[in-house]
Order: structure tokens, then sequence, then C-alpha cells
């Protein structure tokens, strides 16, 4: 199969305009002679004839008309594609980011509006829940995840330490009491944490390393339940300071008892170096950095 070269088709685009060969030849830049091979290389190439001599130049055949409409729409993609060429080295198509329930809720979800804003191509999916999606098997683009995967052809790298505390709403502390240590919280208080059975990260077993045994009475595999019920008043429980510094109807409890955990972004070692996928590195990556204070704050 023959393949024709597109400067055959500017060549007849060009003579169908200027309406002589000798015009269109000075218009595009080429001597009337490369012109004239060029436009039969094409006509014999199509098997047709465009162009009828004439003694004002050259009028279109029938079969040049009909070829006319689909050259000029050839141009005109080109010239957007030429007009274009920045925006199109810009990420674009979809890109689908796992991260857990409440950093997805509480920390990216009001930020994400500006990286999407700066990417107008992309379609920007934040996958927050009580799970992660399985990058080997592509079901994501990219993660954030509580701790560095031990198998897959995966690239990892730490993104940023985050910090943990207890919390209470002032009604269940005015109803109960301010516990003084972590004897009295788990005597006289009820708690409010993960189910251990259900628990999609080990991380997430933060009362036993408050206090070898402590288990929470009212439970759930949700973060962000888990914040309702204390603002609601079902008990003491751990939160990130993301969110619980962030909700004022809230009190930190036993402020000295803090919780370290990390955040990893992690990527599939195929798919790293798309464009998409660098772009939102680099953006997470500067955010965290600026936010760093809510993610890591001083102790009170």
């Amino acid at each position: 199969m023959q393949v024709t070269d597109w400067s055959d088709y500017q060549t007849f685009l060009a003579i169908a305009r200027a309406g002589q060969l000798s015009r269109a030849a000075l218009a595009i830049g080429v001597d009337p002679t490369t012109m004239g091979r060029r436009l039969r290389r094409l006509e014999a190439r199509l098997g047709t004839t465009l162009f009828e001599q004439s003694r004002e130049g050259q009028v279109m055949t029938e079969a040049g008309e009909a070829l006319l409409a689909s050259v000029e729409a050839m141009a005109q993609a080109a010239a957007m594609i030429s007009a274009n060429r920045d925006l199109d080295n810009s990420p674009r198509g979809t890109l689908r980011v796992s991260v857990s329930e409440g950093f997805g809720s509480w920390f990216l979800a009001p930020r994400l509006p500006a990286f999407a804003a700066q990417n107008p191509r992309l379609i920007v999916d934040l996958v927050a829940n009580s799970s992660y999606l399985n990058l080997s098997k592509r079901e994501a683009d990219l993660g954030i995840f509580l701790s560095r995967p031990k198998a897959g052809n995966l690239v990892a790298q730490k993104l940023t330490d985050y910090t943990l505390r207890l919390y209470a709403h002032p009604d269940y502390l005015a109803e109960h009491g301010l516990p003084h240590d972590v004897a009295d919280l788990a005597e006289g208080h009820r708690l409010v944490g993960y189910i251990p059975d259900l628990l999609y990260a080990p991380e997430l077993g933060y009362l036993d390393e408050i206090h070898p045994g402590l288990a929470a009475n009212v439970r759930s595999s949700s973060i962000n339940a888990q914040h309702r019920l204390i603002a609601n008043g079902a008990g003491i429980g751990v939160l990130p300071c993301f969110m619980g510094d962030f909700d004022r109807s809230l009190a930190a409890v036993l402020p000295a008892i803090q919780i370290k955990r990390s955040f990893w972004l992690v990527t599939h070692a195929d798919t790293q170096r798309f464009a998409k996928i660098e772009a939102f590195a680099s953006w997470i990556k500067t955010i965290v950095a600026q936010q760093r204070a809510d993610l890591v704050p001083v102790a009170k």
C-alpha cells in the first residue's frame, strides 16, 4: 500500500486556493517544477486527474472538488494541532488516585480543585475509601498509602509524616470528666475506634499502641464515621490532627499522647513517568511541604 506524503496534499490545497500553479508555488515557498511534480505524484497515486489546465490556470475536476473538502478538514486539524502544541504536552486523560478515607476527604478534597484547574485536560478520580485499590492490577494510577508496599512492580517514596491525637466533644467531657492519664482513659470512658477484624492496615491499631489492651466500645470501619461519633458525644477517639484540629467542636484529650504515622506515595514502575502521574506527584509533594504544620502540628 502506498502512503501519500502530506506535502502532496498541501500542494493540491495550495493550487486549489490560488487557482494557478505558479501562484501556489510562490505562496508556499517552492518552485513551480516541484509543485508540478508533487501534483502529478498525487494524481498517480489516487488514479485520477485533479485539475484541468485552462488559459487562466488550473481548474479543479469533479474528483478534485470531492477531494478538496477532505483536505480542507485535514489542514484545519493540522493547524489546530500546531496552534495547541504546548497544550498537547500538558497532562490529559483520567488520573485515578487511591487514598485513605480521612486523608482523601479532609486533606486532599479541599485542595484538589486547584490541581484540577491547573490541569484542565485531566479527569481526576479521587478514590477515598476504607481500603486501597491495587496498583499492580492497574486499578489506580497512583496511591497514597499508610506503608511502603512489600510486593509488586511498584515505586514508593515517603510523602510525609502525620500526627494523631485523642479528641472528644466538650459535652461528653462535661458529663464524664476529663481523663488525667491513660489509666483514667482505660477505666472510666467510652472509646471510639476501628473494628479490629476489619482493619485494612495494621497501622490503624491506635488504641493498643496508647495502652496495651485498650479497646473501643463504639466502633466503625470508617474514620469519617468515627469522627461523627466523637463529634456527637459517643466517646473519646483517635483522629488525625488534620481532622481533629480543624473541627472546632472537638477538644483535644491528653494532648501529650501523640501517635506518629506516615503516608507513602506509590506508583507503578511502568507508568511513573507518565505526564499526568508526574504532575500529580509534583503537586502533592509541594502541598504537603506547604501544609506540614497541619499534618505534624507542634505539641500543645
